[in-house]
Parts: C-alpha cells; sequence; structure tokens
C-alpha cells in the first residue's frame, strides 16, 4: 500500500482535483451569464436578423427593416455630407498608397525624371547626381508645374464636397476635369486614336468624347515619346566630345587609354561652362506651357 499511496503522488492527486473544481466553478457561473444575457439582449437568431419575412416588405422603411442585422451602411456626419473620421482615414490611407502611381501617371513627373536621366547618362557621371536627388527635383518640379492644377481641384471639387454642396460621385467628376485637361493638352492625337481603335470607340474629336480609360494610356505614351526626343538632343553634343577625344586618343596611338576617362573632364566642363542645369531645366518646365 505504501509503494501505491506514497506521499507524492497523493499530493499531486489532490492538486489536480483542486485545480479541476476551480476550472468548473469559474466557467459554469460565465456560460450560464453569457448566454442569459445573450437570450436576453439579442433574442433568438430569426428574431434579431430577420425582423420581416421575405416577400413582405411594402414600402422603403419595411424594406429596412428586413434582415436589418446584415446590413451594411455608410453614413455622413448630420446628414451634411462630411465624412466621418473613420472614413476620413481610410480615404487618406488609400489616397497615400495610390500616390506614386497618380503621381507618376497623371503628371508631368515621367517626362521630367526620363530627361533628368538621360541628362546624367550623357554627362556619363555614374551616379552623380544620385537617384534620390533627380526625383526629388523631379517631384519638386512637378509640384510647380500642376500646382495650377492642384488648385483648380481644390477649389471646385474639395471645397464644395466638404461644404456638402455635392455628392462623392459629383466631386469625383470635378476633381477629374483639371486632370483631364492637362493631360489632353499634352498628348498627341495619333496616340488618342490608337487607343480608340483599340477598344472601338466612335470619336467627335473633342475631350468629353475621350473615355479616362484611354486618355491615361495615351498621355503616357507621348509623354514617353517626348522624354526620348528630348534626351536624344541632349545627348548630341556629348557624342560630339567622345568623338573628337577617341579620334585625338587613336591619333596619338593611345588605343588602350578609354576615351571616356578623358572626355569625361570636358563634358562636365562644357555643361558648367554653358549653364547647362539652367538650359535643361528652363526648356523642360517651359514644354508644358
Amino acid at each position: 500500500m505504501k509503494k501505491y499511496f506514497s506521499g507524492k503522488k497523493v499530493m499531486r492527486m489532490i492538486c489536480l482535483l483542486f485545480s479541476v473544481g476551480i476550472l468548473l466553478y469559474m466557467y459554469c457561473p460565465v456560460s450560464v451569464l453569457a448566454a442569459e444575457s445573450e437570450t436576453h439582449l439579442t433574442g433568438t437568431t430569426d428574431e434579431r436578423t430577420n425582423r420581416r419575412e421575405p416577400g413582405e416588405s411594402e414600402s422603403q422603411d419595411e424594406l429596412k427593416e428586413l434582415n436589418i442585422g446584415n446590413t451594411f451602411t455608410i453614413t455622413y456626419n448630420d446628414g451634411n455630407g462630411q465624412l466621418n473620421g473613420s472614413l476620413r482615414i481610410l480615404i487618406t490611407l488609400t489616397l497615400i498608397a495610390l500616390a506614386p502611381t497618380l503621381i507618376i501617371m497623371l503628371t508631368s513627373f515621367t517626362r521630367i525624371i526620363i530627361v533628368l536621366h538621360f541628362t546624367r547618362a550623357a554627362l556619363n557621371t555614374q551616379t552623380a547626381p544620385p537617384n534620390q536627388v533627380l526625383i526629388g527635383l523631379a517631384l519638386f518640379l512637378t509640384f510647380f508645374i500642376m500646382q495650377p492644377t492642384f488648385q483648380e481641384v481644390y477649389d471646385n471639387a474639395v471645397i464644395p464636397f466638404e461644404a456638402g454642396e455635392m455628392n462623392q460621385q459629383e466631386a469625383l467628376e470635378e476633381g477629374l476635369k483639371p486632370f483631364r485637361q492637362f493631360m489632353y493638352g499634352q498628348t498627341q492625337e495619333r496616340d488618342v486614336r490608337l487607343f480608340l481603335e483599340i477598344s472601338d470607340t466612335e470619336w467627335g474629336g473633342d475631350l468629353d468624347g475621350i473615355p479616362t480609360s484611354v486618355l491615361i494610356p495615351s498621355f503616357i505614351i507621348s509623354e514617353l515619346r517626348k522624354a526620348f526626343i528630348i534626351g536624344f538632343y541632349i545627348y548630341i553634343p556629348f557624342i560630339v566630345i567622345d568623338m573628337v577625344v577617341a579620334s585625338t586618343l587613336m591619333s596619338m596611338g593611345m588605343m588602350m587609354l578609354p576615351p571616356t576617362t578623358i572626355s569625361l573632364p570636358f563634358k562636365i566642363l562644357l555643361f558648367v561652362l554653358a549653364d547647362g542645369w539652367n538650359l535643361i531645366i528652363g526648356s523642360l518646365v517651359k514644354t508644358f506651357y
């Protein structure tokens, strides 16, 4: 008997029974109370979600009482057209996530950044200026060029929407109009006709007849074409310097010396003497006016 009922085993059994008793005591009252509270507050599932049987609703008010527990609604503050705080945060986060795409596709950013990269490649300075500087310069130039468009969107769409003078659909349409006008002014007609033919859409020759889904890719293609044309003109003087340096080194018998190493200082000197950044940035910005 001592072998089977030692002191340690007895203590373990007592502790186990005591723990089980505490768990049962804690669980049972909470479960009963939760069940009573749920039945008292919400009732049964049929009573909570089906206040009217399907097919019995004859008016709009009666229709609202059908499956009221399964509906999802979005309301405005005080009925004046203003979004509540939670929806404002949701819309703000969504715009922040889409901001890079909107900046690249709907503004002058594409042409500017491509021209700046062509300039650096023509100088053959590798990472000078670095990508961060080029992107920052392109962003500020984009804000400068697009400032009238942004201001028009704010005046015609944001302020009336905040004041409750228009709904979401009207605000979206009014806010998109300045961007459409800007893109249409920078888009070539042949690019518009290309996507209209692909989408099999008739066009009367004006902006109103162009869908936004057609205008955006047409604008991007036009921006790429213009940026590459500007990049070609930027390359010409630097190619001449490379050719002169290469011919000089070959005539001197220095064929093993890389021409790019010798031509780089002359390129930088020419660029500085001609005030290259002023010429390129000024000419680039003027292409949008």
